[in-house]
């Protein structure tokens, strides 16, 4: 330990904020009753709305230091009061399950589905060695549902008439509004999706609660299961209530000093040794190399985007590919992990990050996308472009298609008694507004411009995959797949979460994992993101400085108190129902 450091510690070990607690020992708890968030919040309203809500990234690093703390008891998870996602359960299972290998682990929950089904929960759970459920509960693991509902008769009573055209027959997202009945292609690849979700569950939970995969299928056919089926079906391990696990868990892991209530803590807030123990972590890590953590979240579009905490997040272009830039000119930066999440979006927008993720390659860094809740079109277009891709088993991902058109109002008008004129200066400039049908011109223009986006989109990622476009294309034409199927035909390289993508990053750019930092937003300091930027190139220019301008704050306010907007602020909406923007 330095000198700095040595000082630093010895101050903070005098303070009443010292680290250790009576007894040295501590166990850790994660309570999803506060919430979990896939994503760090990036702006101070999102970070307000989930101000007690732990990061999957936060707990994933601090159960990686934990396991091997001496003065860290074991965990405790509270689950199944609050919804989760399968990949979210995933990524935190495998976590809890790393963790576990060196500490006792304990999971209890008041009821895992109350008469509805909670595969994630369960699932969760089913990473800690012992589970317990509360008496009056149940064990609800039924299966995957998935609704499929189209409104085009709603709309025809409307007369608004839907005109879409894509790319190709699983590339349904339009079909809710243009199709009439479910198409066999969607039917199809909604029945595979919730197979591919079931089957990965029946195995993890086989693998790690030790039966036989009959068993957990039986489960499924017969759920809901009382306390009682589910500890002699050996899917549980005790039944009791919350303060029995606890005080159970707090008797047998103190060693011969039984554990106090004082010593529980919140996982994503412990930190080893305490502040004193932060502060020499923080000093070490601006001596370790980077690895930094480019986040794309929600839609994608060209522009700057949209911060979560101002409605769905959106990721901007301009924003990804200058934080991208700024990472590679960074000396301390050694690799990049593109942490997606993104249905997709705007093919243009897709492209230009897809070009930033080839130029970081060009410059000499390795780039692993990891793929959270989705990557699908667009979000897989992002991905495609790294050196390898990490997704989770229930990642929905794919779709490698294509689709565009508009909703026609013209009768919605008639039926309204509104009088509307249009005023063109070329025969096209009303091409994608809702108040024309397409010319058969425009219709025939429309589809020469999806095959066009198509064959770019399929062939780059035949290329990035290294496959032949004629073995890439069975696997596109709009097809969404789970990870796990994904995985098994060659589009992704990995399964896993966010810390296997860090440990390829490194081994790819020959770091030790033990020794590197991982940073957001291509080490951007807060000071950084209030400094303005004088050029595009400059890394200050990669914060989401837009979400600060009047227009934006305004926009929030606006959102707050329930006003409607369109494209301006406070503009009178207007029916728009297509903004002529083609979605990858």
């Amino acid at each position: 330990m330095d000198l700095k450091s040595l000082v630093i510690d010895r101050v903070l070990s005098r303070t009443p904020l010292a680290g250790k607690v009576p007894g040295g020992k501590v166990v850790l708890e994660i309570d999803l009753g506060r919430g979990l968030l896939s994503h760090p919040p990036e702006t101070p309203w999102a970070a307000m709305k989930a101000m007690n809500a732990p990061t999957l990234t936060t707990l994933a690093q601090k159960l990686r230091e934990a396991a091997g703390d001496e003065d860290v008891a074991g965990l405790v998870l509270y689950a199944g009061s609050a919804p989760l996602t399968l990949p979210q359960a995933q990524e935190l299972g495998l976590a809890i399950a790393d963790f576990g290998q060196q500490k006792p682990t304990l999971a209890f929950a008041p009821a895992l589905g109350e008469l509805s089904n909670d595969l994630a929960s369960y699932l969760l759970a089913s990473s800690c060695h012992q589970i317990w459920l509360q008496p009056s509960g149940q064990l609800g693991i039924g299966g995957v549902h998935l609704g499929i509902t189209l409104f085009k008769g709603l709309l025809g009573k409307a007369a608004i008439e839907p005109q879409f055209g894509k790319r190709h027959e699983y590339k349904t997202a339009a079909d809710q509004f243009a199709a009439d009945q479910v198409s066999d292609a969607n039917r199809e690849m909604m029945q595979a999706i919730a197979n591919s979700f079931t089957h990965d569950f029946v195995d993890t939970v086989a693998e790690r609660r030790g039966v036989d995969r009959e068993t957990v299928w039986r489960a499924v056919d017969e759920s809901p299961l009382t306390p009682e089926q589910a500890l002699e079906w050996r899917l549980v391990d005790r039944v009791g209530y919350r303060d029995e696990a606890v005080a159970h868990l707090l008797a047998e892991w103190g060693g011969d000093d039984e554990l106090k209530p004082e010593q529980l803590r919140f996982a994503h807030r412990w930190t080893p040794g305490g502040p004193a123990g932060q502060a020499v972590t923080q000093l070490n890590s601006r001596r370790q190399p980077t690895i930094a953590v480019v986040p794309v979240r929600g839609g994608i579009v060209m522009g700057r985007g949209r911060p979560s905490g101002m409605g769905e997040p959106e990721t901007g272009a301009d924003v990804i590919a200058e934080q991208l830039r700024a990472a590679s000119r960074d000396d301390k930066v050694k690799a990049v992990v593109l942490r997606v999440d993104s249905p997709g979006g705007s093919a243009v927008a897709s492209d230009t990050i897809w070009r930033a993720v080839h130029q970081v390659r060009e410059s000499g860094l390795p780039v692993v996308a990891q793929m959270g809740n989705y990557a699908a079109s667009g979000g897989y277009y992002v991905s495609m472009g790294a050196d390898e891709i990490v997704a989770l088993p229930a990642t929905l991902t794919g779709s490698i298609g294509v689709l565009a058109g508009k909703m026609v109002t013209t009768g919605l008008y008639d039926k309204l008694g509104l009088v509307h004129e249009a005023i063109d200066s070329g025969p096209n400039a009303g091409m994608l507004a809702s108040d024309q049908h397409f010319t058969e011109e425009q219709w025939a223009r429309l589809n020469a411009w999806l095959d066009r986006i198509y064959d770019d989109f399929t062939r780059k990622a035949a290329a990035d995959r290294g496959m032949d476009h004629a073995q890439l294309e069975p696997l596109a034409r709009g097809r969404v797949w789970t990870g796990r199927d994904a995985h098994e035909r060659g589009l992704v390289d990995h399964l896993g979460g966010l810390e296997l993508a860090v440990e390829r990053a490194c081994a790819l750019a020959g770091l030790d994992r033990d020794k590197v930092q991982l940073k957001s937003h291509a080490g951007i300091g807060i000071l950084d993101r209030v400094r303005p930027a004088q050029s595009t190139e400059q890394p200050t220019a990669a914060s989401l400085a837009s979400a600060w301008t009047p227009e934006a704050v305004l926009k929030q306010l606006s959102v707050r108190v329930g006003l409607p907007l369109s494209s301006g602020i406070l503009e009178i909406p207007q029916i728009s129902w297509g903004s002529g923007a083609t979605s990858a």
